[in-house]
């Protein structure tokens, strides 16, 4: 059986990659629109109401009126890679791994994770899931991305000032994100979001370091990697590694990657802990997410287009 796909916003860098990622799977036939047509409502309500399956790749402001342009009674089923519905009642959080991949399965509407949240609460949900971490501790969450997370504004910024070596942002320290990782991790504060992007194009880093000996009924790092373990087991894009390396990197120039990969880290004497996860925001921080969402909804191999 073969469905339609509209990605409305295919000219963005998260839409182009889902299109590379889809590119020759017979399953899926894409409705393209072309430059005038895609600026036109009525073209963009008619793509949206036809296809079975459309991706929004928009600002949070622009996927909330393509949500608008579908009919009440359409079969349209969308998955949204923007910020606007990841809490909005009647959408499914679109984290396999977290929510179960029935819920996706069987979902009508999808909401992306951020990729900041992907990492840390990949790391944390687990671990609060299980009470061997406090709900109610003042976590700290940093982390760097490469800069095409910013759009094409950051992309300019960082291709034309080429001295750019680290930029720090969310200095108000009211990111968006922070709704999204509190309540899904299940915590009672918002975690401190210290953000940064630095000169490679994609990739990130997030790190939650944890001070275990300050804490009250906190397990040790040992355990905390066995149920990172555990809980992933059955994931097939999601590695918890054993080792504790003496350096994580970013290369300006690498591959795309649907992966996740998680270590614990400690000191000899697990009394603190750097609980850290890697990964492509363009990836499974964004277009991998959403083709891993559009392989469940549609009963495709959830792994097919992947980058693995």
């Amino acid at each position: 059986m073969t469905h339609t796909v509209f990605i409305d916003g295919a000219e963005g860098t998260t839409g182009l990659e889902i299109a590379d990622r889809l590119e020759g799977r017979e399953e899926f036939e894409i409705i393209r629109l072309s430059d005038a047509e895609r600026k036109d409502p009525d073209c963009r309500r008619t793509a949206l109401n036809f296809a079975d399956f459309a991706i929004l790749c928009l600002p949070d402001e622009a996927a909330v009126e393509a949500v608008a342009m579908l009919n009440e009674d359409g079969n349209t089923r969308v998955i949204d890679a923007s910020s606007a519905h990841r809490g909005a009642p009647g959408w499914t959080y679109g984290f396999p791994e977290l929510v179960g991949p029935q819920a996706i399965v069987n979902a009508k509407r999808v909401a992306n994770p951020g990729c900041y949240p992907t990492g840390f609460l990949a790391l944390m949900a687990p671990l609060i899931r299980a009470r061997l971490l406090p709900r109610d501790w003042p976590y700290t969450v940093s982390g760097v991305s490469g800069y095409s997370g910013g759009g094409k504004g950051l992309i300019k910024r960082f291709e034309d000032e080429s001295d750019i070596a680290y930029r720090a942002y969310g200095m108000s320290l009211d990111h968006k994100h922070l709704t999204e990782m509190k309540s899904k991790a299940g915590l009672e504060h918002n975690p401190v979001f210290a953000p940064a992007v630095v000169p490679a194009f994609r990739g990130m880093i997030v790190e939650v370091p944890v001070h275990i000996a300050a804490m009250r009924n906190a397990a040790k790092a040992e355990k905390l990697r066995a149920e990172l373990a555990r809980y992933y087991a059955e994931a097939p894009l999601v590695t918890v590694h054993e080792d504790q390396p003496d350096e994580l990197v970013l290369r300006r120039e690498q591959g795309p990657s649907d992966r996740l990969d998680l270590w614990v880290c400690s000191d000899a004497d697990e009394e603190t802990v750097r609980l850290i996860a890697r990964l492509d925001n363009l990836g499974k921080g964004a277009s991998g997410a959403a083709v891993q969402s559009l392989n469940l909804m549609s009963g495709s191999d959830e792994l097919a287009g992947l980058r693995i």
